[in-house]
């Protein structure tokens, strides 16, 4: 007769003080938990005051330049590295994990550093452009960096620098972009310059109509197609295989910077003098996929995060805010005392801080997430946070969570204007609801808020 024993170990089942959380049966049946939904309503808004308690997203700020910053670009290929220029014609880059400054030039440009764009997979060499119409390549090899002292910046001179080529055109240079994969680099001025590094003159220049154009961006993924946008309000698309402009969008008002989702390569983001954000689709452009807004002065810079699913825009109101791309309004501010208009804006390149630079001088680093720590987590950690990230959006329609979530300490001013702002925008609608509605039926046609601000689409 054989007699079979069952045995397990309680290892298996009981959580150990040695050990991380581990198995624990749990029997899911609603009809033994009646009091499951208050319990998790009750968590949710535990989860979001802890949010909004460990909120601090200012990590530092690296002092250095003297004039504004107008210039920002990151590498791909170095994670930690941050290229900046200032209104002086100050170069410098920057350590992000040591805070401090490992290569600079103080007089790269006569005048303001307008761009500057990393040369691909070289892993040492940018590019930037300025006022003093010039274009030049540098070099980090050229510099010793365990030879700048932060503490005595006359240790070093900067005349040791010297770059590696020199470009000089008919005009200021107002912006500058490197081509993803081959040695072609993109100028704007009164019109788009092609620029192949082999060659002291541009290859190809561009226009369609345009009095100044401000900024140009290659795409990262779609490499022959860029866009262009001017002080004629105007936004251009061009297309390096055919050597001419594709595509012309007509707005309101200017627009100041671009930046195209490096995920979804079709969808880009533009920085208007409106107030607001706006992405489009470059396959149809009649009205744009979606309206950014909150900020009350200049949208002056924007940029995506490389998952393609937030970006974070650069405001003359001194502000900076992040926007998830599937929605209208922004999901979290930041601001200082000291903070001044904000003219340049990046996501880092492992989507975990944003660094922005403003016209008081300062580069500062800010985590993309305001309440989440920089560390090695434990898996109990790790799941306790997915937990509450999960209870915070199951209820996030209800009045008191959402009221934790969004709720933000604005300066005066900003909050004053934001009121502002908002009874003006109310008064036009209700002044159109009524000239509507003393009309003619179809004399004052409905207006959508994501078509008001294209006023044409022309293709060439």
């Amino acid at each position: 007769m054989k007699v079979k024993m069952l045995s397990k170990s309680s290892s298996d089942h009981v959580r150990q003080r040695t050990k991380d959380l581990q198995k624990v049966n749990r029997n899911l049946d609603p009809a033994l938990h009646p009091l499951e939904k208050p319990r998790e309503y009750t968590r949710a808004v535990r989860a979001a005051k802890l949010e909004r308690m460990f909120a601090k997203p200012f990590v530092a700020s690296l002092d250095g330049h003297i004039d504004g910053i107008y210039a920002l670009a990151k590498n791909p290929w170095k994670l930690d590295h941050m290229y900046s220029g200032s209104g002086d014609g100050e170069i410098r880059v920057w350590s992000l994990m040591n805070q401090a400054t490992i290569w600079r030039k103080t007089d790269a440009h006569d005048g303001k550093v307008s761009g500057v764009t990393v040369v691909p997979e070289t892993m040492d060499r940018f590019i930037s452009a300025g006022t003093d119409k010039t274009v030049k390549i540098w070099t980090l090899d050229q510099f010793d960096s365990s030879s700048l002292n932060e503490l005595n910046p006359n240790a070093t001179t900067s005349a040791q620098v010297l770059p590696v080529s020199v470009y000089s055109g008919k005009e200021a240079f107002l912006s500058i972009d490197h081509h993803r994969s081959n040695t072609q680099f993109v100028t704007s001025s009164s019109e788009v310059s092609i620029w192949d590094v082999n060659r002291s003159q541009p290859v190809l220049n561009l226009a369609w109509g345009s009095d100044t154009i401000n900024t140009v961006k290659l795409n990262q993924s779609e490499v022959n197609v860029l866009a262009s946008a001017g002080s004629d309000r105007n936004v251009i698309l061009y297309d390096l295989r055919m050597s001419t402009p594709i595509a012309k969008l007509k707005m309101t008002m200017k627009t100041n910077a671009l930046s195209w989702n490096p995920m979804e390569p079709f969808i880009f983001a533009t920085a208007n003098e409106d107030h607001n954000a706006y992405l489009f689709d470059m396959r149809s452009m009649s009205h744009a996929t979606n309206v950014l807004k909150d900020h009350v002065s200049a949208v002056m810079d924007v940029d995506f995060s490389p998952t393609g699913t937030e970006l974070v825009t650069a405001s003359y109101d001194r502000t900076i805010r992040i926007f998830n791309t599937t929605q209208g309004h922004s999901r979290d501010v930041y601001h200082t005392k000291r903070m001044q208009r904000v003219f340049s804006i990046k996501f880092t390149c492992d989507n975990k801080f944003i660094v922005s630079g403003s016209d008081d001088g300062n580069l500062r680093l800010w985590r993309a997430q305001a309440s989440e720590r920089v560390g090695v987590q434990s898996t109990r950690q790790r799941n306790t946070l997915e937990y509450m990230d999960r209870i915070k959006s199951k209820f996030a329609h209800l009045p008191e969570v959402r009221k934790i979530v969004r709720q933000r300490n604005l300066p005066k001013d900003i909050r004053k204007a934001t009121l502002t702002k908002r009874e003006m925008i109310e008064s036009r609608k209700l002044k159109e609801k009524n000239v509507r509605a003393h009309s003619k039926p179809g004399a004052v046609p409905f207006k959508s808020e994501r078509s008001k601000s294209v006023l044409d689409v022309t293709s060439k």
